[in-house]
């Protein structure tokens, strides 16, 4: 592929915005820059510049699409080069621009969703960013994230030869009250080693019912193949799992038994040695060296 060449006509170009319209003009210049750009990479990807025969051409350039891309300078009106034949491109400088829009739509969902007003939401950006966020926009974006992690709770799920279940309490806000609930987990191992969350539910305590539900979802989302549980010793999820998991076997989460072990012991600065001896055990081999560790 013969290198691009230095082109005159677009540095006469950026030096008249530059001269003619100073710093107001930094804009356009970084429009023009970014066009030229995009152009010179479009033809790395496909190994060939404009009408040029080559071997080793991978595509062919498919003209430009238009695209209105928001900066630090304003709002930028883009030509994005498209391409055709059997090669993927797509411009990495826009490409970081729209990881930073992503970015940008997760933070006002953030914020919305822990509670902060529209209206707060839009004064933060625009004291941030410079960038005035209607109200509509906010809502806009927490839909957004509400659809994605719909989905994401609902995905399938298949076989899952391990399950770790675990309940941690956060403040909800509940028919406009803030409550403590509890935010049951599931994690699972698959054969490979693979670790995921497979799902999340938020329930008013760790009553038998709530587990017995939350389980069954996933069930009903596909998982299956449970051969071994961990978990703590609450009575409510130990009714759930024998009735969602029968013949699943089961073992106490060894966090969980450490923390209650620690409540026997008398003197602060015994835990931590305490703690190293426990996990020595929980790290033997077999059986029979946990026992003698014991």
């Amino acid at each position: 592929m013969t290198q691009p060449k230095f082109d005159s006509d677009l540095y006469e170009q950026v030096m008249q915005l530059l001269i003619q319209e100073g710093s107001e003009g930094a804009a356009e210049v970084l429009r023009v820059l970014l066009n030229e750009a995009m152009k010179i990479e479009r033809s790395q990807a496909l190994s060939a510049q404009p009408y040029e025969r080559s071997p080793d051409r991978k595509g062919h350039a498919n003209g430009f699409k238009p695209k209105t891309v928001e900066s630090r300078l304003g709002s930028l009106r883009l030509d994005i080069p498209q391409v055709r034949g059997d090669v993927e491109y797509y411009p990495s400088a826009l490409e970081k621009g729209v990881r930073s829009e992503r970015a940008l739509v997760v933070s006002i969902a953030e914020m919305y969703v822990q509670g902060i007003s529209t209206r707060k939401v839009t004064q933060v950006l625009e004291k941030l960013c410079g960038t005035q966020i209607t109200s509509t926009q906010v809502s806009r974006a927490a839909k957004a994230l509400d659809d994605e992690l719909e989905a994401w709770r609902n995905r399938p799920l298949g076989k899952t030869p391990y399950l770790m279940l675990d309940a941690r309490y956060e403040k909800v806000r509940v028919d406009g009250a803030v409550r403590s609930c509890a935010v049951l987990v599931a994690t699972g191992v698959r054969e490979d080693g693979t670790r995921s969350v497979l799902g999340v539910s938020v329930s008013m305590s760790e009553a038998e019912i709530h587990w017995r539900e939350f389980l069954g979802s996933l069930k009903e989302r596909g998982l299956h193949g449970v051969t071994f549980i961990t978990s703590d010793d609450h009575e409510g999820l130990q009714k759930a799992i024998q009735s969602a998991f029968q013949g699943a076997a089961w073992q106490r989460c060894q966090t969980h038994l450490q923390r209650n072990a620690f409540a026997y012991i008398p003197k602060t600065d015994m835990k931590s040695q305490v703690a190293s001896d426990i996990r020595d055990i929980f790290n033997a081999p077999d059986q029979e060296e946990a026992e003698r560790r014991l």
